[in-house]
C-alpha cells in the first residue's frame, strides 16, 4: 500500500483539490502554500508518482488514486495491523475513549445498512 508522510499529504491535498493541473501551477501553489522550492516539489512529486498515487504526463499532474481511496486503504491497513482486521474491535476501542453522539450512531447505522446491500 502506498504511504505518505505529513508534508507529502499536504502536497497531495493541493493536487487532489486542483487536479488535473499543470506541473508549473502545482510548483507555484506549493511555493505559496508550503513555502517549498521548486526542487523540493519536483522531488516529492516524483516520489508520489513512483508510489503509484499520482502521474505526471505531458506536464500535467493527476491522481491515479483518489483521496478517498487512499485514506480508505490507509484505514483498512491500520485496522488490519492493529486489530487483526476486526472493524468491531476498532470501534469498541474507539468507543472507550470517545462517546458517540446520537447523530454519529445513526450515521454509522446508515453506513452499515448501505454496506449490507
Amino acid at each position: 500500500m502506498p504511504t505518505m508522510g505529513v508534508l507529502e499529504s499536504r502536497f497531495a491535498d493541493i493536487i487532489w483539490n486542483h487536479e488535473p493541473l499543470a506541473s508549473r501551477d502545482l510548483i507555484k501553489m506549493a511555493e505559496e502554500e508550503l513555502n517549498w522550492k521548486s526542487t523540493t516539489s519536483y522531488t516529492v512529486l516524483k516520489r508520489l508518482c513512483e508510489r503509484g498515487i499520482f502521474k505526471l504526463q505531458d506536464k500535467m499532474v493527476s491522481s491515479l488514486i483518489s483521496r478517498e481511496e487512499f485514506y480508505g486503504m490507509k484505514s483498512e491497513q491500520f485496522v488490519e495491523d492493529t486489530f487483526d482486521g476486526s472493524l468491531p474491535a476498532f470501534i469498541a476501542a474507539f468507543g472507550t475513549r470517545k462517546k458517540l453522539s446520537d447523530e454519529e450512531v445513526e450515521e454509522l447505522k446508515r453506513l452499515i445498512d448501505k454496506m449490507r446491500r
